[in-house]
């Protein structure tokens, strides 16, 4: 009974034909008249008054701007230079240096505020060696405390020996004239010829202090604060 039930609904009868036929929309030829003129194509005066797009000029493109580069090859000559025996000479300083010494130990607030006030003050930063014992990773370590500024990196192991630096950041004002002398940190300077003073602050606090506890270097740090702070 089932397959007979299921034939007889198959069965097209012409009274479906019809309906079907009734349900299916008349597209008149005015209908088709009307579609042509509402999506016609365009003509060819029509078109020839549309602008051609230029083709865009590559050098005119705005650039990323890129922080300058750190140089590479100073920095390792920088650290052959201070692990030289013969580096060991007599040398008399051109000017008064101040010297920041710091470590990637430290705080990355505390490196970033530091490296800002050295790029303003013209200061020197002064690591000991190489971050991961990679010349390449203590570059880009350099680079991404830099940024766009214009900041003096020295990697100087006998620096820290020279000056007794245990702690960092430990500022170091050398004296104008300084006469430095062989031994066993490479070169020396006496005691009379730097003032250095250590501790988790600013470089402008550092450069007071100096110029309140020693007055044979107040001048000079008197003239770092001016650069600080102009």
């Amino acid at each position: 009974m089932y397959n007979a039930r299921a034939r007889a609904a198959s069965v097209v009868t012409d009274a479906d034909v019809a309906r079907a036929q009734r349900s299916q929309p008349i597209v008149t030829d005015h209908d088709i008249e009307h579609a042509q003129q509402k999506y016609r194509m365009p003509t060819e005066q029509e078109l020839s008054r549309v602008p051609i797009p230029s083709a865009p000029r590559l050098d005119a493109l705005p650039r990323p701007v890129s922080p300058p580069a750190v140089d590479l090859e100073a920095l390792a000559k920088g650290y052959a230079a201070s692990t030289d025996p013969m580096n060991a000479v007599p040398a008399m300083s051109s000017g008064p240096e101040l010297l920041i010494f710091v470590s990637f130990s430290m705080p990355p607030a505390t490196l970033q505020r530091l490296v800002d006030q050295a790029a303003k003050s013209h200061a020197s930063v002064v690591l000991r060696g190489f971050a991961n014992g990679s010349l390449h990773d203590t570059v880009a370590r350099v680079q991404a405390l830099i940024g766009k500024r214009q900041v003096a990196f020295q990697i100087d192991p006998q620096a820290f020996d020279r000056f007794s630096v245990s702690h960092t950041p430990t500022f170091v004002l050398v004296r104008d004239g300084s006469q430095a002398q062989p031994c066993s940190a490479g070169r020396c300077l006496p005691s009379d010829a730097f003032a250095a003073t250590a501790g988790d602050v600013s470089l402008d606090y550092a450069l007071e202090f100096i110029e309140r506890s020693a007055p044979r270097f107040a001048a000079q740090a008197h003239g770092y604060l001016q650069k600080l702070r102009g």
